[in-house]
């Protein structure tokens, strides 16, 4: 009793600790971004409060010597790619996992071919991109040859995710409802799919998050219009600048006002799907 009380202590520890190292970065940004602006660069401890960079970056501050974040055409950039990439990959994703319910001849082959995508380090596969380009003439840019790659990035993770959830899925349930008569389309898109739903919720979350954080693919690829990452990297290297904190906290209390809707769809979901199961149930007893 004693050594598991001693061990319950060393693993509460080791979470804290892991915690503190996982946000302690985004609090130390968080407090460098309320400085006083508009010259300078971080100091701590903070003399005087003020949220002038959070101005600053939405464009609400009068113009000064430290350039603004190219936070409109960049941002809209990273964000078009990432739903692009968002909605193919998941699509891919799912299709192929679907496929893989029963076995085929060259389904290892086919597997590790996808997952390959994931495996390569991403500054071979972007600077092997940007020579084939360069080989054939195609023009690289960002909804072209960085599209392309993205996909190939983030379409392995979504597969995994759907097959992890096929690998789990009930076939009594299609079955069920092919013994009522229910044609197999319709079967997917009244029985499986809602079913499925939190994978798919799952792996479109992993496939946005990916795409919009993704840089040394991008980097090759996406030719002289940056998206967001770039641009941050761009101003970075240059001078650091209290406006780069308050960016990331807005783009962090972004990711958690979208794990809140993440989670929102997802227990939805699944209250109706245990609906939707229990009434197949019903019928078919």
């Amino acid at each position: 009793m004693h050594r598991l009380t001693s061990l319950r202590w060393i693993l509460a520890f080791y979470t804290a600790l892991f915690i503190i190292f996982l946000y302690g970065p985004f609090v130390v940004m968080a407090i460098l971004s309320f400085q006083q602006g508009p010259e300078g660069g971080p100091q701590f401890p903070i003399i005087e409060w003020s949220t002038f960079w959070y101005k600053h970056v939405l464009g609400f501050a009068p113009p000064s010597r430290i350039a603004p974040l190219p936070i409109g055409e960049a941002l809209t950039r990273s964000l078009t790619l990432a739903f692009a990439t968002m909605v193919v990959s998941t699509l891919l994703g799912t299709l192929t996992a679907q496929a893989f319910r029963t076995r085929f001849k060259g389904s290892g082959v086919v597997f590790y071919l996808v997952v390959l995508g994931m495996m390569v380090p991403g500054v071979l596969l972007g600077l092997g991109m940007a020579l084939v380009a360069d080989q054939f003439g195609i023009q690289r840019t960002w909804w072209g040859t960085a599209f392309v790659l993205h996909v190939v990035y983030t379409y392995p993770f979504a597969f995994l995710v759907m097959l992890a959830i096929f690998n789990r899925f009930d076939r009594s349930i299609e079955e069920a409802s092919w013994a009522l008569g229910v044609p197999p389309g319709r079967t997917f898109r009244k029985v499986t799919f809602p079913m499925i739903f939190p994978g798919v919720l799952s792996a479109m979350l992993f496939a946005l998050t990916l795409s919009y954080d993704e840089f040394p693919r991008t980097l090759f690829t996406g030719g002289n219009q940056v998206t967001m990452p770039i641009a941050i990297y761009g101003t970075f290297a240059v001078e650091i600048h209290p406006n780069l904190f308050a960016f990331g906290v807005l783009t962090t209390l972004f990711s958690f006002a979208l794990l809140v809707v993440y989670g929102t769809l997802m227990s939805l979901s699944i209250r109706r799907a245990r609906a939707r199961v229990s009434g197949i149930q019903e019928d078919v007893t």
